[in-house]
This record gives C-alpha cells, sequence and structure tokens, in this order.
C-alpha cells in the first residue's frame, strides 16, 4: 500500500473508530468525532493493501426473513472469504456506522428486520443523530466504502428510474451516488421493476462507467438479458481490474458499474417475471405506495407471485455477485500493490 494511503487510513484510525464509554469526552450526546467503527479484520487489511469488499446490510434487513436472512448474509460473507477477499458489511447499529460486523451484529440485524430503517445516503444523518439501526442501501454503503478506502462493493441490483419516472421523478439515489462517489458497484444490472432503459441514460448523464461482465448486453436482475447494449465490457478480473486502477489514477471522482449476469441455470422466466412485475406495480399503485417503500414492496409481492421462484434467483445472482466482486478485488489489490496479477481463484 502506498505510504499516502497509510497515512488515509490511521488518520481515519484517529477519527473513525467505536466510541468508548470510559474516554466519552463528547458530553451526553457522544457525538465528539468519532462516529464510525472499522472492524478489526477489516482494519487490518486495509493497512496491508489486501482485497476487501463492501455488502451493503438492506438484504438482509429488507430482503427476506429470520433465519433465512441471516444465512445468506454468512454465505455471502464465506464466498469472499474463500475467494481471497475480506468481506466488510455495513450498517449503521445504535447510531453508529460499522464497516464490518461481526457474527453477533450481523444476527442482531438480521433479527432486528425491517424494524431496522432502510438506510440512503439522506437518511444517514438522521440515523446517526438518533442513535438508531440503519440498514444501508447502495448510495449509503458506497459512501461509507468510500470513506474508508474500499474501492470494490457487491450488491444484487442497484436502483435506478423508476417506471414512469418521467412524471413523478423517482429516481433512485444509487445513480447520483455512482456519479460522485469512486467505488466500483458489481451488481446483476438494474432491479426489472425498474426503468432500464432510462436509468442507463441517466447514468450516461452523470458520468458513469457502466461494464457488462463477460455479455455485451446489459443483464435484467432475474434474467440474462435486457435487450440494451452498454459500450464496454470487461471479461475477466483482470480486466475489471484495469478499468478501476484507471479510474482511480484518473482521479474521475465517478463510480463504475460492473454488471454481471445472473448465472443461466438460475435465470427465471422472463415473461413470467414480467408479468408479475406489472401486477405487482398496479396493486402498488393502487395502495399509493411509493418513495423508499415502492422497492421492497415489490420485490416481495413479485416472489410471492412467482411462487419464491424470483427470491431463489435473487440469492443466487448475489451469491455469484460476491463470487466475481471478491475475485476482482484480489486482481486490483495485486495490481495496485506489486503492479501485475498472479493467479486468480
Amino acid at each position: 500500500m502506498s505510504s499516502s494511503a497509510l497515512s488515509r487510513l490511521s488518520n481515519l484510525r484517529g477519527h473513525f473508530h467505536p466510541t468508548d464509554s470510559n474516554n466519552d469526552k463528547g458530553g451526553s450526546d457522544g457525538l465528539d468525532g468519532r462516529l464510525i467503527k472499522i472492524s478489526p479484520e477489516v482494519s487490518e487489511a486495509l493497512s496491508c493493501g489486501r482485497a476487501v469488499v463492501a455488502l451493503e446490510s438492506t438484504i438482509i434487513s429488507h430482503g427476506m426473513p429470520f433465519p433465512q436472512n441471516l444465512e445468506t448474509a454468512k454465505e455471502l460473507e464465506a464466498i469472499v472469504k474463500t475467494n481471497g477477499a475480506v468481506p466488510a458489511t455495513v450498517a449503521i447499529l445504535d447510531g453508529i456506522p460499522c464497516v464490518g460486523l461481526s457474527m453477533e451484529e450481523l444476527k442482531r440485524l438480521a433479527i432486528l428486520g425491517t424494524r431496522a430503517q432502510k438506510t440512503a445516503r439522506r437518511d444517514i444523518v438522521h440515523v446517526v443523530a438518533t442513535r438508531g439501526n440503519g440498514a444501508t442501501t447502495v448510495s449509503a454503503t458506497m459512501f461509507f466504502a468510500s470513506m474508508v478506502g474500499i474501492p470494490i462493493f457487491v450488491t444484487g441490483g442497484i436502483g435506478g428510474v423508476h417506471r414512469h419516472g418521467e412524471h413523478t421523478m423517482d429516481i433512485s439515489s444509487d445513480l447520483t451516488e455512482l456519479g460522485r462517489t469512486p467505488v466500483t458497484v458489481i451488481s446483476a444490472g438494474v432491479k426489472s421493476m425498474l426503468d432500464i432503459p432510462r436509468t442507463l441514460e441517466y447514468l450516461e448523464t452523470q458520468g458513469v462507467c457502466v461494464a457488462t461482465y463477460k455479455t455485451n448486453e446489459f443483464p435484467a436482475f432475474f434474467t440474462e438479458t435486457s435487450g440494451c447494449k452498454v459500450p464496454c465490457r470487461v471479461d475477466s478480473p483482470e480486466d475489471c481490474a484495469r478499468l478501476i486502477d484507471a479510474n482511480m489514477k484518473l482521479k474521475l471522482d465517478t463510480g463504475i458499474l460492473i454488471a454481471v449476469p445472473i448465472p443461466k441455470e438460475h435465470s427465471a422466466s422472463g415473461s413470467i417475471i414480467e408479468s408479475a412485475i406489472q401486477r405487482a406495480l398496479k396493486e402498488a399503485r393502487d395502495k399509493n405506495i411509493t418513495g423508499n417503500a415502492q422497492t421492497p414492496f415489490l420485490l416481495a409481492r413479485v416472489n410471492e407471485l412467482t411462487g419464491g421462484a424470483s427470491l431463489a434467483s435473487n440469492i443466487a445472482l448475489v451469491k455469484n455477485n460476491a463470487l466475481v466482486g471478491a475475485r476482482i478485488a484480489v486482481a486490483l489489490a495485486q495490481l495496485r500493490n506489486k503492479g501485475g496479477f498472479e493467479s486468480v481463484p
């Protein structure tokens, strides 16, 4: 790791660590600048220049019920570790942003479920100030990953422009975060109940590099294809690492979206999924479900309408993304530390 990176991490350690009740000089609220906790494993990996992969926590709290959510979270972290990287699940617990969770903290978040606030960038200050519990979305996870120097983040699918967004202006903060935060997001594209073509147009406006992994067509979350082409294709972890390294060296200060198609054997039927989405969208309109409540409702309802097939696909794709993301993180660490690549598992 470069001396500047080590210096940055040292400064972060001095300012961002868990509040110590025996050393709290910030008064009764405890907000004395020490507002973030980095787990020992993640901190050690960053200081040594090892590969680290950030993971969001909304999929744990809002994506599925307990204990399935806990088992999935454990499996994702295990996949990242097996492929040579250190997992850093991000969440806010008792008002303290945490980068890297212990098993006890993972279990606590899983049990909290939807009682943990779904936390995008705009919600961070409120959750911290009220000492609440927050499950971070893509935008909030990117923010914290960038803050501590984690360049790779794995999720299932990002948010985007909602269908009929030209009228409602319902556009996910994930897109603007990609336009201003230099973190690479590995996902299965955009959640398929959204407007994929308009989302890609918006990302272009934000100056975000969008690349597809081993394909020429942008994936549609539950299915491998969307009918949308993108100008950048990468075919290996090393290709991805070079792309990310160039973005970092040029200091473009924008993120990168690498879209990984769901494995063919787990791909859902496009017609069945679209039929379920259309019905779920109508129900959401009829019930006036909008804002950040809409996507969790749609995902849950589509899962019900497909007899659980969509959730099975969701879990399969995020596991695949974790595998790909870990390998990319390892390749990037090798490139930046040694100037070349070793064998990536």
